[in-house]
């Protein structure tokens, strides 16, 4: 029989510990020679990202300790490792060099050269070039800012670094077609975003295996292509948006672009990290692609698409042809992200890796319910409701759980309502969470992502203050005891959120943007990638620069409406510690409760065990001091004001 318990009090088998053991998973999927590899991510490591195999006697560690598969291109990253013949290239982190291992057993060796500035220069979105050769996209720091940063395309072959081309500010590596005498790439320009507008250009490969002139074939002015593919020779695939929906097109040579199958569906993404995969040919009109994040079939010849294992409704931007199906990373609402093959003959579905830690039981994990509530401004709010599960507990009679509205980060990003151990860390303990998809989220098309243009701090604010109190209004949430939390730009909107509404008690800020003038490349506080990002966010600079100052959290702190909880990393390029430490600062003697968390060695997200875990055990601590209730088993954060 359940006891019956507080809200917030419950005792759970799901420890810090063991959500920071599932923080790690795999990433950067492909198949070489029939056989699939990933990079894997480590926390109990330090996060190092470690690469792997599926062999015949489970799964094979390719680059063993202390190398890390990791690259700080655009900061968040691109492709790090590729395999040419019987060497395997890859970034390592410490450095940001290209190595080189012979897969026979031999020793890792650099094959770029060191850099006069530490990671100075770095290398990421590595593929197969002629003869041998590795292409890559080369990122080179210029000077002191942030900012000062210049890109371009560049073969390693020899021993050399031969430059090829530098047709954009920023730029995927070139792909090489099948006959060897063509390259295709994607560019863009501050200060679009490239999910606002991209170019694929086209060059030929010359004898010397360096690049002519670039000609564009697609995308341009308010068009995203996020991926390409050679089909052939004379033809690419491509994801691109010019009716508003990532659609798949082919394209020819001479510019002649056919969408293969109109349809209102998102099967693309935005591209965050360079060398990212939404899809992947099949053959005979068939194609693998995802449908708002779900593996479905396209089949061009009928238009048809048909989702495949659908209790996996979560699939990372990496797929790749394996035999009779596909291969990639996946989760669900019951189902930990790992990586699996598909047969798509039979929807057979095969885990290639095992758990690294136990599962909690199920009935511990929370079933999110998806939902659609209504939106201030008429538009419904998609959003993912996990509500508290825990067999062994009750609530009291009368009393409604708290809850936690959660914020992803982008803001252009999304939640997909699959398992998160981070959140049934708090529904075992009878916290409620909601995933808000406010508007500006991907995977419903570009009006609904343009939402946020020249909104943000303001529909995001709204749309997630709408769904936490519909869920007050209805019965579901206690409206006394509503926080907010989020990461990077959902720290921004947690933030926002605490100085111009009064819904929440509380909010977690983590590695936020809190100043939106100085998170620019004229304000210095951001990298290169982002710096241009606000001004389609908020506005151009400096017509409205009254908007940036009003929707900027650190102008405001004295009107937070309750306690913050920040957590930083120190290393953070891309939301750096200035702002948060500023932030601090104007709370000093405020009468306002806060805590300050930073964190020695972590960069934008945490991927330390040690840190997960004081982080997690922080935020439990936080809120049963302002919803009031117990927290025993965790260290008592302690609050300043």
């Amino acid at each position: 029989m359940a006891e019956t318990a507080p809200y917030g009090t419950w005792t759970s088998p799901i420890s810090a510990a063991d959500v920071a053991a599932g923080g790690g998973g795999a990433q950067w999927l492909d198949v070489v020679g029939g056989t699939v590899w990933w990079a894997e991510a480590r926390p109990a490591e330090g996060g190092r990202l470690a690469l792997v195999r599926a062999g015949q006697d489970g799964v094979e560690e390719m680059l063993p300790a202390p190398w890390n598969a990791r690259n700080r291109v655009h900061e968040y990253g691109g492709r790090p490792w590729v395999v040419i013949g019987g060497t395997l290239f890859f970034t390592h982190w410490d450095d940001q060099r290209v190595h080189a291992r012979d897969l026979d057993g031999g020793e890792v060796v650099p094959v770029t050269p060191e850099p006069p500035v530490p990671q100075g220069v770095r290398y990421g979105d590595l593929r197969p070039g002629p003869d041998g050769a590795v292409w890559a996209v080369r990122e080179t720091s210029t000077g002191p800012a942030r900012t000062d940063i210049r890109r371009d395309l560049v073969a390693l072959s020899g021993g050399a670094v031969v430059p090829l081309a530098a047709s954009h500010h920023f730029l995927t590596a070139p792909q090489l077609s099948p006959d060897g005498r063509h390259a295709a790439w994607l560019g863009w320009e501050h200060p679009d975003m490239p999910w606002d507008s991209t170019e694929l250009c086209v060059a030929e490969v010359r004898p010397d295996g360096g690049l002519g002139p670039h000609r564009v074939l697609a995308g341009g002015p308010g068009v995203s292509v996020c991926q390409l593919e050679w089909e052939d020779p004379g033809t690419l695939l491509a994801l691109l948006d010019p009716d508003g929906w990532w659609n798949l097109h082919r394209i020819t040579l001479d510019g002649v672009v056919t969408n293969i199958a109109p349809m209102a569906r998102e099967l693309g993404g935005p591209l965050w990290k360079i060398g990212s995969n939404w899809f992947v040919p099949l053959g005979g009109g068939r194609h693998a692609v995802l449908d708002s994040g779900r593996l479905a079939v396209l089949d061009e010849t009928t238009g048809d698409l048909t989702v495949v294992a659908d209790h996996l409704t979560s699939w990372a931007a990496t797929l790749a042809r394996h035999g009779d199906g596909v291969a990639g990373i996946a989760a669900g609402p019951r189902h930990e992200s790992a990586v699996v093959h598909v047969d798509l003959d039979t929807a057979a579905v095969t885990e290639l890796t095992e758990p690294v830690h136990p599962a909690p039981p199920a009935e511990y994990l929370p079933v999110p319910q998806e939902r659609t509530f209504p939106g201030p401004d008429g538009v419904p709010i998609p959003a993912y409701v996990y509500p508290p599960a825990n067999p062994g507990f009750t609530g009291p009679e009368g009393e409604r759980p708290p809850y936690l509205v959660h914020v992803h980060g982008g803001p252009t990003g999304r939640v997909s309502g699959d398992l998160d151990l981070d959140f049934a860390y708090f529904t075992s303990r009878g916290i409620g969470v909601v995933a808000v998809n406010y508007g500006g989220s991907v995977g419903y098309g570009r009006a609904y992502r343009e939402r946020l243009r020249e909104q943000w701090g303001a529909v995001d604010v709204r749309d997630c203050a709408a769904v936490a109190e519909a869920l007050a209004a209805e019965g579901t949430a206690d409206p006394a005891r509503l926080a907010i939390r989020g990461g990077s730009a959902g720290g921004y909107t947690s933030a926002a959120s605490m100085t111009s509404v009064t819904t929440y008690r509380a909010a977690t800020i983590k590695y936020p943007i809190l100043d939106l003038a100085g998170w620019t490349g004229d304000g210095g506080e951001t990298h290169d990638f982002e710096s241009r990002y606000v001004l389609g966010l908020v506005g151009p600079l400096p017509r409205t620069r009254d908007r940036y100052v009003e929707r900027s959290p650190l102008r405001h702190a004295d009107r937070l409406a309750g306690p913050v909880l920040l957590l930083q990393g120190l290393d953070d390029q891309i939301c750096p510690p200035e702002q948060a430490d500023r932030f601090v600062r104007a709370l000093a003697g405020s009468g306002i409760p806060h805590a300050y968390l930073t964190f020695e060695g972590e960069q934008h997200g945490f991927r330390r065990a040690e840190t997960m875990i004081a982080a997690l055990e922080a935020e439990l601590s936080f809120y049963g001091q302002v919803f009031g209730f117990a927290t025993p088993g965790v260290p008592v954060l302690e609050l300043r004001s």
